[in-house]
């Protein structure tokens, strides 16, 4: 016997379709807390391998992450330097590579990332992403 969905019921029906997808991640989604998806194309980030990588110093300038980016990724030491606790990690992983690869350049930042391995970028973005937001919306301030 077949039943015929009313307009409203079809939207929601669709509706709930696209959220349970959207949720669900299939089979090949990694899962738990150290785990993250990445649209730039990483590894699953390790957030405690990652803590380690952001309070070591680099080759590059002999400063860490957290040198100029404060405890957690939340206290800049300069009002310039972005606070990176909370970030969105794909957006954190994107920056280092394009860091790293040439295609984003900043005097210091160009340094540090210059000898990331793909892992310690996941990592670093996992573990930044992971730390409390200080991050604020600026929508509305003039």
């Amino acid at each position: 016997m077949s039943r015929s969905l009313r307009p409203g019921q079809l939207a929601v029906a669709v509706l709930l379709a696209c959220v349970l997808s959207a949720c669900g991640g299939g089979a090949e989604q990694a899962h738990g807390p150290e785990a993250r998806s990445s649209s730039a194309g990483l590894p699953a980030g390790r957030i405690a391998e990652g803590e380690t990588q952001a309070n070591a110093k680099g080759p590059a300038t002999g400063q860490s992450c957290i040198d100029c980016h404060g405890a957690d990724g939340n206290v800049p030491l300069d009002d310039s330097y972005p606070k990176l606790g909370g970030q969105y990690a794909d957006y954190l992983a994107h920056a280092l590579q394009q860091y790293r690869d040439g295609r984003r350049e900043h005097a210091l930042m160009s340094q540090q990332a210059s000898h990331l391995t793909d892992q310690q970028i996941a990592d670093l973005a996992a573990y930044f992403g992971s730390r409390p937001s200080q991050l604020r919306d600026l929508h509305g301030v003039h």
